[in-house]
């Protein structure tokens, strides 16, 4: 098999590769002075079956495009079967109709990667479960919370302090599976969201007093979200208040934020790399999901089970 990797996140390929004990498929990947990209698999294909890691986060469609056009060179090249690792999956959050005349540009994406050539796609923590149906082919959606949820025994020993906390009504599902893992009980913060990207927390469901508050989402974004919920919790008396996230995309004003808010930390995985100003940031932590993905690619090469790596 092949490993190929775009331009969105090489570090996070190479270490997959590593893990695999193999180095990525040599590719010239460019863009032509107008922004074109142009794509050159510089290695035989025929007949192998390739991975081609993107995870397609900012600049999304530069990413995205990028992806499809990578499928397509391996397709002509005759490859023999080539699966989409996407490990942060762009556009999901569109993943239904919120109003008249809008569209529901998951589908569109999955459409394209589809027509693209791509056999089979390997992502993770997909906004919203139902996006696995939006694909005509088949797809794995790992989860991050064994890797997380390790990290959470790690830093509080003591998990009778410990209380798991959805940041909205949406997230319940996810937070109550993180909490039985935990043997830890749940709280849930109850917002109202008046428009897009700007939300304020109305009320804590649950008694946090004392308690050690962890926070676990998919996706943080621009972070009002959990900023105002940390300083929600604070004032009901809480210990203090920390998150655990999937997805890191800290757009915007997010590290800033993040920076003067009460959390102690926000805990993300490397599906997407970290700007400089991540990496600068001593609240966020960033853990490797690189061992993750190679021991999926490692089953699906060997037509072996893949849910065994969701516990």
């Amino acid at each position: 098999m092949k490993i190929i990797s775009g331009n969105s996140n090489i570090p996070l390929a190479e270490s997959i590769a590593t893990h695999l004990g193999m180095e990525l498929t040599k590719a010239n990947i460019m863009r032509f002075a107008d922004q074109e990209i142009w794509v050159e698999i510089q290695e035989n294909v025929r007949g192998e079956d390739v991975y081609v890691i993107q995870p397609t986060s900012n600049p999304t469609n530069d990413n995205f495009m990028e992806l499809l056009i990578i499928i397509d060179a391996l397709k002509r090249a005759s490859a023999k079967r080539i699966v989409a690792v996407i490990p942060y999956f762009g556009y999901a959050r569109q993943d239904r109709k919120p109003g008249p005349r809008t569209p529901i540009s998951a589908k569109l994406v999955a459409n394209l990667i589809t027509t693209a050539g791509a056999d089979k796609v390997l992502t993770m923590d997909l906004h919203a479960g139902q996006i696995q149906g939006f694909f005509d082919i088949p797809t794995d959606n790992l989860f991050a919370s064994p890797v997380l949820v390790k990290d959470i025994k790690k830093r509080y020993a003591d998990r009778e302090k410990v209380m798991v906390v959805s940041p909205d009504v949406g997230g319940v599902v996810r937070a109550r599976a993180y909490a039985s893992r935990l043997e830890v009980p749940l709280a849930i913060i109850d917002k109202r969201r008046e428009k897009a990207g700007v939300s304020e927390v109305m009320n804590v469901i649950g008694d946090v007093k004392d308690y050690h508050c962890v926070f676990v989402d998919d996706i943080v974004d621009s972070a009002g979200t959990l900023c105002n919920a940390a300083d929600a919790l604070i004032k009901q008396g809480a210990k203090s208040a920390s998150a655990y996230v999937s997805h890191g995309v800290f757009s915007g004003p997010a590290v800033d934020r993040i920076n003067k808010s009460t959390l102690e930390h926000v805990v993300t995985t490397n599906s997407i790399h970290g700007t400089e100003a991540v990496e600068n940031c001593e609240k966020i932590v960033q853990i490797s999901i690189a061992p993750l993905f190679a021991k999926a690619i490692r089953r699906i090469h060997e037509e072996s089970s893949v849910s065994v790596l969701f516990n």
